[in-house]
């Protein structure tokens, strides 16, 4: 076999592969053992049929046909290997010359991983947020479990803000009651803003057993982004009462003996956040401060994919489950269908770009994924996706996606390289070390680049 590579541009190469007919032996065996095994011929006993009688009665062309099928895919991926190629998706083959006994000639076009060199990246600076808790924020968090402890007790008066109301519900869309309009005792907080707008209004005021009606743009559901008249009716009103701030609540709202305690334990909580936060925060712009440095081409093709892809993945997916329309989204986010694409456009090309450069790093700096790393990055992703980890683990390995997953552990281990490599500086001019503040900074690394990554076929 010979082949030769034509490059069309930057990620897109042309195969030109020339077979001679003796090396197509195993695959025209193959082909008439084939074929004997799915016809009939009179006077001979099935598979026993013998190459010349089946070239007589179905034609030689159709035992060409099938040898050929058959071999392209071994020829093409040893020209691969042979021009140490790296491809992304199917090629397209184009068959320019068969000759029986003779010669098989074909071409193969297909996209490929661009070269990318890595620049010097040590002279990277970035500045994030400064790690501050204040006296309000911890303040703000004990208020927070404060209100998960909070007791109701039923109440013979008006509702007023604050109250937890039980309530039945009646939602019409031009004077048909809805099928999926009508739900009964629901308990709400006045004020909490969990429901539709305007039912703070409606209810307050109102006593157990009154009922009142407001119009409001219904959020999910059949009649989703129309307007709806709504009747809400008052089956009970409880007030709420919080406990007092004191040792006691302390006691029982945790394991801490005194409020000093928990308020302390609060503060290194709130701490803890942020610096996660403030690690994260790094990572993404020690990220776009590296893409800014690299010029990558990106496949045309790669990338149609790739935008379709968020687009049906937005659609079916995340739309889907709250029951809204693209173009209601786009109405609810403010955005134009031009804006929209341009926006997913970017994000396609900033993930695909994302893979390319950390793909490369990991090659350079010659990075490993252990087992102990796999498994890690396997429980956290397992525990987001809302699966046990045998149950994660077995529909990864079931669907083929043991490699996806070690790539992205590898290129959290890349973009962690970088980030050690980078100066990193608070708004308050401090140089920020995030290894004291991050122990997990790799992983963290994999989860920061998963949201802009595009996994193309290797």
């Amino acid at each position: 076999m010979k082949s030769a590579v034509e490059t069309l541009n930057p990620t897109r190469v042309r195969l030109t592969v020339e077979v001679p007919f003796e090396e197509l032996k195993d695959s025209l065996d193959a082909a008439y053992k084939k074929i004997n095994q799915q016809v009939t011929v009179k006077g001979f006993r099935k598979g026993k049929i013998p190459a010349r009688v089946i070239d007589q009665r179905f034609g030689r062309g159709a035992v060409l046909e099938e040898a050929v099928n058959d071999a392209l895919p071994k020829f093409y991926t040893e020209a691969v290997n042979e021009a140490e190629l790296n491809p992304l998706g199917q090629p397209e083959v184009d068959i320019k010359e068969l000759k029986d006994n003779e010669l098989l000639s074909f071409t193969a076009e297909v996209d490929i991983r661009p070269v990318i060199e890595i620049p010097d990246y040590s002279g990277i600076e970035v500045e994030v947020d400064a790690v501050e808790v204040t006296d309000e924020d911890v303040e703000k968090s004990v208020e927070q479990l404060r209100e998960r402890f909070a007791s109701t007790s039923p109440v013979e008066r008006a509702a007023e803000d604050g109250d937890v109301v039980t309530i039945d519900l009646e939602a019409k869309v031009e004077g048909e009651v809805l099928e999926d309009g009508v739900a009964s005792d629901v308990s709400y907080t006045i004020g909490s803003g969990e429901l539709l707008d305007g039912i703070d209004d409606a209810v307050k005021g109102l006593s157990a057993g009154e009922e009142g009606t407001f119009t409001s743009e219904l959020k999910g559901g059949s009649a989703a982004g129309k307007e709806a008249e709504v009747t809400v009716k008052v089956t009970q009103v409880a007030s709420r009462e919080l406990p007092e701030l004191d040792d006691e609540f302390a006691q029982l709202a945790s394991e801490f003996d005194t409020l000093e305690e928990l308020k302390a334990d609060s503060r290194k909580r709130l701490q803890n956040m942020k610096q996660y936060d403030q690690a994260t925060q790094a990572q993404e712009r020690v990220l776009d401060k590296l893409l800014e440095l690299v010029e990558v081409p990106i496949p045309e093709k790669l990338l149609e994919d790739e935008i379709n892809t968020r687009k049906h993945n937005l659609e079916h997916h995340q739309l889907g489950q709250m029951g809204l329309t693209l173009d209601r989204y786009l109405e609810i986010q403010g955005k134009s269908a031009e804006e929209f694409e341009t926006e997913t456009r970017e994000a396609a090309i900033k993930g695909i770009k994302t893979q390319f450069v950390l793909d490369e790093l990991v090659n350079k700096e010659k990075l490993n994924v252990n087992q102990e790393e796999l498994t890690e990055h396997l429980m956290r992703r397992a525990a987001s996706s809302g699966m046990s980890p045998d149950q994660f683990a077995q529909a990864v390995v079931e669907g083929g996606q043991v490699p996806m997953l070690v790539g992205e552990v590898a290129r959290g281990k890349a973009l962690a390289v970088v980030v050690e490599a980078a100066t990193v500086k608070d708004t308050n001019g401090e140089i920020v070390d995030l290894d004291d503040e991050d122990e997990d900074e790799a992983e963290g690394s994999a989860e920061a680049t998963e949201a802009t990554e595009e996994k193309p076929e290797a």
